[in-house]
């Protein structure tokens, strides 16, 4: 009897950790948090007298569970997500999260820019070799090269010059031998290729990588920005008028918690994000009064194709009705519009 009753509690177990633990071929979303910027951005000698605040919205992205993907189904602060809306065709886990941290810096390259251009301080810009996002199985990298890895030079030639890593290898023919300086873990490496077709791409010789050209950035004054655990681009905006607010005397804040979302783009237009209303639900839930949201444009075709479709701002405006908060949400194409609002704010 004993035996039997332990087996039964071992069944009971093993059951309780599938529906905990066993990964399913989904992703499920929920609100995240919110983080205020103060501390995660330090511009070297800013201001730090202001009242108010600035924060970034995230929202929390895992692995399905049996459990989980059930839960999702029936709450209305939890989204099943299919594969393909979070990874790319092709893209393994560590690949997806090599390019969540790769957005994350190339939004703190375009809010430090975008920031700086508004207040009339220049920036220095060099190309700092090539960043690799992906390696394509069966191509000419595989088991050589990884996502994540930063190439330096090829055969001795230091990558420093916009297109120059391209132009280099279509120099080469299928069989060619070439060495690569690949920056890994903070070590460098050479790493012996040789040239051959792309796979599934009609015969293009190549070496199989997909890559983004990386950047360095000077500042006077030093920004830093802390998001070693935040991936993704949406904090762009934010981190644009944090920086701003600390180059500048003058309280951008007006005294409010403020938050908000939106990719930052080179030309200062803010870009459309995911999860416009978990951030939203997020931002309410920490007493946020002012909420920016991206008010992208959505052509009718697209309108059309995809029925109920919605801009994030129309999105974060129907969450906040459902939810009944009084926070305000604030529409904003540009970089522009967040700051003729906050100009045109009462201070609190």
């Amino acid at each position: 009897m004993k035996m039997r009753k332990y087996g039964l509690y071992g069944v009971v177990l093993l059951f309780i950790a599938f529906l905990f633990i066993y990964p399913l071929d989904a992703y499920v979303s929920k609100p995240g948090g919110a983080y205020e910027l103060s501390p995660i951005v330090e511009v070297e000698n800013g201001d730090e007298d202001d009242v108010g605040a600035f924060s970034l919205m995230t929202i929390a992205i895992g692995k399905a569970t049996p459990f989980s993907y059930v839960a999702a189904t029936f709450s209305d602060k939890m989204k099943i997500l299919p594969v393909h809306k979070v990874r790319r065709e092709g893209e393994n886990d560590e690949e997806y999260n090599v390019r969540q941290k790769k957005l994350m810096s190339d939004s703190h390259f375009n809010a430090i820019t975008t920031a700086f251009k508004k207040v009339g301080i220049p920036v220095e810009i060099k190309y700092d070799g090539v960043f690799v996002m992906s390696v394509l199985p069966g191509g000419a990298a595989e088991g050589k090269l990884k996502s994540g890895d930063k190439i330096r030079e090829v055969d001795g030639v230091h990558l420093h010059e916009v297109g120059q890593f391209a132009n280099l290898i279509s120099s080469k023919e299928k069989g060619d031998h070439l060495t690569v300086l690949v920056e890994r873990d903070d070590e460098l490496n050479e790493v012996e290729l040789t040239v051959g077709e792309i796979p599934n791409s009609e015969g293009r010789i190549g070496l199989g990588v997909q890559f983004q050209e990386d950047r360095e950035l000077k500042t006077e004054p030093a920004v830093t920005i802390h998001t070693a655990d935040i991936g993704g681009p949406s904090a762009g905006l934010m981190f644009t008028l944090e920086i701003m607010n600390q180059l500048m005397e003058e309280d951008l804040t007006k005294g409010y918690n403020i938050a908000g979302t939106g990719e930052m783009l080179a030309d200062g237009t803010v870009g459309r994000i995911g999860g416009a209303d978990f951030k939203v639900i997020a931002a309410d839930r920490e007493d946020v009064e002012i909420f920016f949201a991206p008010d992208d444009d959505l052509p009718q075709n697209v309108r059309e194709l995809n029925p109920g479709i919605m801009t994030n701002y129309e999105e974060a405006v129907k969450t906040a009705k459902k939810i009944g908060t009084k926070m305000k949400i604030v529409p904003v194409k540009t970089i522009d519009d967040a700051l003729a609002y906050l100009e045109s704010l009462e201070p609190k």
